[in-house]
């Protein structure tokens, strides 16, 4: 005979549910992070003397967008969707990344650093629990995932980010803004 699952909990979500959620929320972070290196870009494409930090960026946007792309096909495959915050998502991201351009080199790169430190605790935590559920594969590519995001945090640091004008204030919003945009992806 088999046995009957006991219902989820009023709130608790389901294993189904919480992968939705997941690939919900890091589809909104990888468009996010594509949309700031854009704007980065946007700013750093046009100085001539700014291409090495031009081509760093648009090798970083690369990685974003394969990560994205790959989001993209799981939204698919799981029943998920994007969040409906994506048009503010797309108007934040491409407006950090063009401030922080404009701030200059370094904080262009704070901005890389914070935004993956946050995405790294972030895919542990899913990498975990994934690897709870027998997620295995699912685990795998997000563990993939987590270790480009950590290059892309350790050239930040190498090129000086921690060096920007006003850095402690400047990381500590850009982390407070990627964990509240968590947040509230992983309920819409």
């Amino acid at each position: 005979m088999r046995r009957r699952r006991r219902p989820a909990l009023p709130g608790a979500r389901t294993p189904d549910e919480t992968v939705k959620a997941m690939v919900r929320v890091d589809h909104a972070g990888e468009y996010g992070a594509v949309t700031i290196y854009r704007g980065q870009r946007a700013v750093f494409d046009r100085i001539a003397s700014k291409g090495r930090i031009a081509a760093q960026l648009k090798r970083m946007e690369a990685d974003e967008q394969h990560h994205l792309d790959a989001f993209d096909v799981l939204i698919a495959e799981r029943d998920s969707r994007p969040t409906l915050l994506m048009p503010v998502w797309q108007v934040a991201g491409h407006a950090l990344g063009v401030c922080t351009a404009l701030m200059g080199e370094k904080a262009a790169h704070a901005c890389t650093e914070a935004v993956e430190d946050v995405i790294e605790q972030h895919y542990a935590e899913q990498i975990e629990t994934l690897t709870e559920m027998g997620e295995t594969e699912l685990a795998a590519q997000f563990t993939i995932f987590r270790d480009e995001e950590l290059e892309h945090r350790d050239t930040a640091r190498h090129e000086g980010a921690r060096e920007a004008a006003g850095y402690p204030v400047l990381a500590a919003s850009i982390r407070a803004g990627c964990r509240a945009a968590i947040g509230i992806c992983k309920q819409l």
